[in-house]
């Protein structure tokens, strides 16, 4: 019965901790529609996309493409009803895929999409794990409940690391902000003792004063 306790517990707390997703895209018939997911370096990243559709001997073709945060291209494929992107993350950021209908094959009310978008702990294959290792029901549950808290634990530092760099962006922007203010006082009551003083020298220059 305890163990049966434990491994329910374990099952919540990898429910609460999944960090993976499934994402139903609706294509417009021209134009195209992106998912972003800011993601830290050296993660693991699976997705699998799939167009849904009724008639399968007519299924209509989309074309995507993943990028990196500076640019670079990770997947690129055309003409296809569905496929796979995994990649291990070298840059901080956000990864963009996008989707569209194929130019010589637009649909007329769009196109729908299934995509199942896997981060990290959730892209991990434990079935291989749990063969190799030899390990299974509540180790193996164990085990994935480490790696979840690993994954947060890292991805808690990550968050730290860019609040540090945002709080050090915002001192600087306040800094700049009061010297402009302070420059600004300062050429504001520049220009208002020169008004006065060529006010003056004007009424003098004509005996007013």
């Amino acid at each position: 019965m305890e163990n049966k306790t434990v491994l329910f517990f374990l099952l919540c707390c990898l429910s609460i901790l999944q960090l993976g997703q499934g994402i139903w895209l609706n294509l417009p018939a021209s134009g195209t529609k992106c998912v972003s997911e800011e993601i830290q370096t050296n993660v693991v990243v699976l997705a699998d996309y799939t167009v849904i559709s009724e008639d399968h001997q007519n299924m209509q073709t989309i074309s995507t493409k993943v990028t990196s945060p500076y640019g670079n291209t990770l997947h690129s494929k055309d003409n296809v009803t569905n496929g796979q992107f995994a990649f291990t993350t070298s840059e901080a950021g956000n990864y963009l895929a996008c989707f569209w209908v194929d130019d010589h094959h637009k649909a007329v009310a769009g196109v729908s999409v299934n995509l199942d978008w896997k981060i990290g702990i959730a892209a991990k294959d434990w079935e291989s794990v749990a063969r190799k290792e030899k390990i299974e029901g509540v180790e193996l549950e164990l085990r994935k409940l480490e790696g979840a808290v690993e994954a947060i634990h890292e991805n808690l530092l990550y968050l730290r690391t860019k609040e540090a760099e945002m709080r050090e962006v915002s001192e600087i922007t306040n800094a700049r902000v009061a010297w402009f203010s302070v420059m600004s006082l300062g050429v504001c009551i520049g220009v208002s003792a020169l008004q006065l003083w060529h006010l003056k020298h004007f009424f003098q220059k004509k005996k007013l004063i």
